[in-house]
């Protein structure tokens, strides 16, 4: 039997500069464990992606709650929008609009996924895995390609990244160059085989990205790299799939 961690213990918080803080669950294993991204604005907070909801974020991050939050879910697969249910302003692209109102775990992708395997320790009581249900959180704002998310002093253009999912997104700053990936690309294995994945359509979003003028990137998981090792990673992903 798998240790509990007591709530309080459960999210890590890392400020990693530029008004970035990084949260995530670390008895979640690597590879499963989703980068919950916040970034402080002058009038309005952006929370990128926010777990799987075991554990209530808004009451063990305080820092999520200090301003109004554009909860964004990058996609809707159960490590990245478990705790959207717990903000009031939720964006989600509008081809997972769906998903996020009306989550089951075949769509969020908890089945297979969510077993006791993928935790270092679990978290706790009474959670168990098998009743493990993202929570539905309809969308307050349906977003599209070329918006732009205003948090007074701060912009962030959505670039629609399908591939991975159909409702793939990255937010990108260009006064600043940091980009929010999601899971379209980061430093790790890239997964492009789930039942909604299209081949075409990433083959389509790694060329946009290539030549994005980024600083750095945090993506839905594995540590943040600078705009060289992006280029790397998308370039050599782009020739393993083109020959060259």
């Amino acid at each position: 039997m798998k240790r509990r961690i007591p709530a309080e213990r459960w999210y890590r918080v890392r400020h990693v500069g530029d008004g970035v803080t990084w949260i995530d669950e670390p008895f979640v294993r690597e590879f499963y464990r989703c980068n919950i991204w916040h970034v402080r604005g002058r009038d309005r907070d952006l929370l990128v992606d926010s777990g799987m909801g075991v554990v209530s974020l808004r009451r063990q991050v305080p820092l999520v709650t200090e301003k109004p939050c554009l909860a964004v879910a990058s996609h809707t697969h159960f490590d990245h929008i478990g705790g959207h249910h717990e903000f009031a302003e939720r964006l989600v692209h509008a081809a997972e609009a769906g998903i996020l109102a009306h989550p089951t775990r075949a769509a969020t992708l908890a089945d297979p996924y969510v077993t006791d395997e993928i935790f270092e320790a679990l978290p706790p009581a009474p959670y168990r895995s098998a009743e493990y249900r993202v929570k539905g959180a309809p969308a307050t704002r349906i977003l599209e390609d070329g918006d732009i998310l205003d948090l007074g002093d701060r912009r962030f253009e959505v670039l629609h990244t399908p591939g991975h999912s159909p409702g793939g997104i990255a937010l990108f700053e260009r006064e600043t160059g940091i980009l929010f990936s999601g899971d379209i690309v980061y430093d790790g294995p890239l997964i492009e085989d789930t039942y909604h994945s299209d081949a075409a359509d990433y083959l389509a979003s790694m060329k946009r990205l290539l030549d994005l003028p980024v600083r750095i990137v945090h993506g839905g998981h594995f540590p943040s790299y600078d705009g060289a090792r992006h280029r790397e990673i998308v370039r050599a992903w782009l020739e393993a799939r083109e020959g060259g």
